[in-house]
């Protein structure tokens, strides 16, 4: 209970320096940090997949690349789009793909699920790389970004960089929040059993079809929301947003913060951020910033063999090393899903 209790107060400490951040951040870091968060979503999103329920898909870009091309494909080209229409349109197309995708994927496991979900992430890619519906390479721009106005009062307007980082930090919390419910949920613990012993699960009567579909569905929903974000962020998308490029960086970020923990994903999604920042500081690496992918390349690797549990295994680990009990960290981290406390009982 202590453990639960202090990881708690930890996320809520987290959570209210990113709330309070503007208050110091310049316009650099503040749209630094913005893209920081929507990649902690996007991050949580393939957590569910990965971490939960034990699908490694390795074509996540594509739900959030459509759910960025939604956000600017949709808005108007003169006015701002209505807030209140994109956004539930740039999920749920993601979530459509994400049906189509899950319906004939998940009829496949292992290595033939992995390749399946990347072509159909390939064919969403060629499909904005090479017909004018995405602009081809050279992307589409976003030429007046969607507020939420209610009787002609603009109460929202996400042409503003801080109400933007505010937009962004509210659905950072609530997906957060809508996971860890989720997950402790019967439809989570299920999704636990799935990992842990699919034929199992399917020994005492559950369907685990369904289950994984509609985990595939919120999964690329959420991915969307990401996306959108980051496309009105920005106010321009290209192919490159549905690349397996940036699927296999998602897939770093929850392994490098540790996966099985929703938290993992958070700080997995700064950890890798802030290190492709600190590689590509020409202050601090002159001439060799251009070569910051060696670094962080070498940085991960190093990461993963000497922490097997993620980032968020550390305290575990200091834990072990001062009470000096054998097998400590595994039980002191106690779970942040139902996947983890299957494991440990």
């Amino acid at each position: 209970m202590t453990h639960n209790r202090s990881r708690i107060v930890f996320t809520a400490l987290c959570s209210l320096a990113l709330a309070a951040y503007p208050l110091a951040a310049g316009a650099f870091g503040l749209d630094l940090v913005t893209k920081i968060m929507i990649y902690a979503i996007f991050a949580l999103s393939l957590e569910l997949l990965v971490g939960t329920t034990g699908l490694v898909c390795f074509g996540h870009a594509a739900f959030f690349g459509i759910g960025a091309y939604a956000a600017v494909l949709l808005s108007p080209a003169s006015d701002p789009g209505a807030l209140l229409w994109l956004l539930p349109a740039s999920v749920g197309a993601a979530a459509l793909f994400a049906l189509v995708m899950g319906a004939l994927s998940l009829r496949t496991q292992g290595v033939y699920f992995i390749m399946v979900t990347l072509a159909f992430a390939q064919m969403a890619y060629y499909i904005v790389h090479d017909t004018p519906l995405g602009g081809g390479t050279d992307g589409i721009y976003l030429s007046v970004k969607p507020a939420l106005a209610i009787g002609g009062q603009t109460l929202l307007d996400l042409d503003q960089a801080g109400t933007i980082y505010g937009f962004t930090w509210a659905c950072l919390v609530a997906v957060f929040g809508f996971l860890a419910v989720l997950l402790r949920s019967r439809f989570g613990r299920a999704l636990a059993g799935i990992k842990a012993n699919e034929q199992r699960m399917r020994a005492t009567g559950y369907s685990t079809y369904p289950y994984k579909l509609a985990a595939f569905v919120i999964s690329g929903g959420i991915a969307g929301l990401a996306g959108f974000l980051f496309g009105v962020k920005d106010g321009f998308v290209n192919p490159e947003l549905m690349s397996w490029h940036l699927s296999g960086a998602v897939l770093i970020m929850i392994i490098l913060g540790g996966l099985g923990h929703l938290r993992g994903a958070l700080v997995g999604a700064f950890a890798f951020a802030l290190l492709q920042e600190f590689f590509k500081s020409e202050a601090l690496f002159g001439a060799f910033a251009k070569h910051w992918t060696l670094g962080l390349g070498l940085t991960i690797i190093a990461s993963v063999a000497l922490l097997p549990r993620g980032l968020v295994g550390v305290p575990g680990l200091w834990r072990q090393r001062l009470l000096g009990g054998p097998g400590s960290a595994g039980q002191a981290d106690a779970a942040d899903t139902p996947t983890e406390a299957a494991d440990a009982r």
